[in-house]
């Protein structure tokens, strides 16, 4: 199902289920954890202090984004943004914003285009940005330098070098999230790209968490030997992030139910399309916090703040906070519901603010929030 429409639509005429679709639909909610009610956590008791509770407060705002998909941030705090249909990286310092620029051979549609943006760890030295962006066969991941013109002046976006291609594309479920782990490999979420087979294969790129170093190759210690798989049985990955305990979280698109916050473990199976939720299938991992009904996340981007888990969610159009206690999730808190649109992305900056990306306002914004630990302030 595609939930990243432009917007509202009229509502079609009622029409029969094709009787296959009747079958996979009878198939699919046997093997869930539920399709009624609000999210559930793994630790109800789990508040996490004041701090998910809490509403952020909104700074300011950057205006004039065109379907911005994500937001990274240089050692200076220069916020980075990539353009889903346009190709543009667009730099954000000092209250202003510049085209950076933009990246060749990226063939948007659907839900496919620029996507998921990252730093190099090492970006004092070696001047580097990594990109995931579909392109005419596929989706793919480039290495990108930045350059003055002279010293102190503004950046340029140099060309691109592919470090690893061959992830399938669809119209939709493209994944697209890439981010360095704590370890200094590059992790990348992709999605099935509508290929059923693919999430439960291991020699498969589509449905996967994949672990690979910052020159493409299979990070030393992947659970499945020499190849880039660290996770799989997804089905469309949208978010990553470490807590400060090296845990690293997922956030994920479920299918009609069962959105999902899961807690990767190497070599984990999440069990799509076989299972969603947390139904507690053995030989598949259960989410960690589950919203039966997807018209209230279509969960994005992923930040995670101390205890709490900040979550933009696209079809629900709201901010979700959730208390993270060691291995366990709390129930999670609704921040903006409906006053800002769809949230895209969850972004820490180094001064400690949270930026959130709208998306499908046209134009767009990132909207930047007082740190979260002083939202009460």
């Amino acid at each position: 199902m595609n939930r990243e429409g432009t917007g509202p639509a009229s509502r079609p005429a009622l029409r029969p289920m094709p009787a296959a679709a009747l079958v996979w639909t009878l198939v699919l909610s046997a093997c869930t954890g539920g399709g009624d009610g609000g999210p559930t956590g793994t630790t109800g008791s789990t508040t996490g202090g004041d701090e998910a509770s809490r509403e952020p407060r909104v700074l300011r705002t950057v205006e004039g984004l065109q379907l911005p998909w994500s937001a990274v941030f240089l050692p200076d705090g220069t916020a980075l943004i990539s353009e889903r249909d346009s190709g543009d990286v667009k730099a954000v310092k000092d209250g202003g914003t510049t085209l950076l620029g933009n990246i060749p051979g990226v063939v948007p549609g659907g839900e496919g285009g620029l996507l998921g943006l990252a730093v190099s760890p090492s970006y004092v030295s070696d001047k580097s940005i990594f990109a995931y962006f579909t392109a005419r066969a596929d989706n793919r991941i480039a290495r990108l330098t930045l350059t003055e013109a002279e010293p102190g002046g503004a950046l340029r976006l140099g060309p691109p070098e592919i470090i690893f291609s061959g992830i399938p594309k669809a119209s939709t479920h493209n994944g697209g999230r890439i981010r360095f782990g704590p370890d200094g490999n590059l992790y990348v979420g992709t999605g099935d790209s509508q290929r059923r087979e693919q999430p439960q294969d291991p020699n498969a790129l589509g449905g996967k968490i994949l672990r690979i170093t910052a020159d493409g190759k299979p990070a030393p210690g992947n659970p499945f030997g020499d190849n880039p798989v660290y996770s799989l049985g997804h089905r469309n990955v949208q978010g990553l992030d470490w807590d400060d305990a090296g845990r690293l979280w997922s956030s994920e698109f479920g299918p009609t139910v069962d959105d999902e916050l899961n807690l990767i473990q190497p070599g984990g199976n999440y069990g799509w399309p076989e299972v969603t939720g947390a139904p507690g299938k053995p030989g598949f991992i259960d989410a960690k916090v589950v919203w039966p009904s997807t018209a209230e996340s279509s969960p994005s981007g992923l930040e995670v703040v101390g205890s709490t888990a900040y979550l933009g969610a696209l079809r629900g159009q709201r901010l979700w906070a959730i208390p993270l206690d060691g291995e366990n999730a709390g129930k999670p808190v609704s921040h903006f519901t409906a006053r800002f649109g769809r949230i895209r992305d969850v972004s820490l900056a180094p001064d400690g603010t949270l930026w959130m990306l709208t998306n499908n306002q046209n134009p767009d914004s990132a909207l930047i929030l007082a740190p979260p630990a002083k939202a009460g302030s």
